[in-house]
């Protein structure tokens, strides 16, 4: 299996860029992904979802100006964009995002149109890896098994004659849900899964089936939602929403845990997605220069072996999650 990810562990995600939730003024979001590569992030990952093409414009303004090989470069399929000056200015959690509405489509016909819009927003002719986006139940609810079923018919059996004709790298599915996962790796040939939010300090969602599965199966997994959308990077937002006080509690039950050793919370949580074998990478979605180069000292911040232990003693990691070595 080739080698896809081979730009270390610490990746950017792009969502911000597209405006999530709150609005990311232009030279910011330039200036993240500028400070990000200038800090030796090398693994850039984008969909047409975030902000309706607007982060793959902006990330293609930057990576337009490297040399393509330097870089691991991944998008999404799965929503195809159409103008429309009648969207609201806050679209799907995007606000004053292009104007442009979504349709779902996991066809194969619907794949490579979205791949072609990808590369004629960016000016980049070529994706690494190519994932599968939101085909699953928080999106689609109890229909979500249909459009599984579509995917599979469709995307994958394109993503997978793509990648053995070499126009990608591998592709897979990029999920806030284990479920599709485990189904996508006994319906086809994946090679690597983004999983935002499910495999963090305080959600293992992924650990007990989805990891020993994709590593059953040679799959790997990039980690999206390190911070689980601010609750553990001093927010006070789990997936996106309000977090409940049993989320708090456990934050809160963390944080002391770091605080007594002197880590900051951000940097446990970023070095604990990273250790296990099966994740290649974790992007965490920087809003600013100083947030992106903040996230790669973060990565190399020195986690004392005894903090993992004492989490482990008071019960908020399982015993068999992997933890950084000291």
């Amino acid at each position: 299996m080739p080698d896809y990810t081979p730009h270390g562990p610490l990746g950017m995600g792009t969502a911000p860029m597209g405006n999530l939730i709150t609005e990311v003024p232009d030279s910011d979001a330039i200036a993240s992904a500028e400070a990000a590569w200038a800090a030796g992030v090398r693994h850039f990952d984008t969909a047409p979802h975030y902000g309706a093409g607007l982060a793959e414009h902006r990330l293609g303004r930057v990576l337009r100006a490297k040399r393509r090989d330097e870089y691991t470069l991944s998008t999404k399929i799965g929503r195809v964009l159409h103008a429309d000056d009648s969207v609201p200015a806050l679209n799907e959690n995007f606000l004053n995002a292009l104007p442009f509405r979504r349709s779902i489509d996991y066809s194969a016909a619907g794949t490579v149109r979205s791949l072609e819009d990808s590369q004629q927003r960016m000016g980049i002719t070529r994706f690494d890896i190519v994932y599968i986006h939101d085909c699953s139940e928080d999106w689609h609810g109890p229909a979500w098994r249909d459009r599984f079923a579509e995917a599979m018919a469709g995307a994958a059996k394109e993503l997978s004659a793509q990648r053995d004709r070499g126009e990608i790298k591998a592709w897979g599915m990029g999920l806030n849900m284990v479920e599709p996962a485990l189904a996508c790796l006994e319906a086809a040939d994946p090679d690597i899964f983004l999983i935002a939010g499910r495999y963090t300090l305080i959600d293992h969602t992924a650990l007990a089936k989805l990891f020993p599965a994709c590593a059953a199966k040679g799959a790997k997994v990039v980690i999206g939602g390190p911070y689980n959308s601010g609750l553990l990077a001093g927010g006070t937002t789990f997936n996106y929403e309000p977090a409940q006080a049993d989320t708090v509690a456990k934050a809160q039950a963390v944080r002391a845990v770091c605080d007594r050793h002197g880590v900051d919370i951000r940097a446990a949580a970023l070095q604990f997605c990273a250790a296990h074998p099966v994740v290649a990478a974790v992007i965490p979605g920087p809003r600013s220069a100083g947030e992106a180069a903040q996230n790669a000292a973060l990565m190399q911040a020195a986690i004392p072996g005894q903090l993992w232990r004492d989490l482990r003693r008071a019960g908020l990691l399982p015993e068999e999650a992997p933890t950084p070595e000291p």
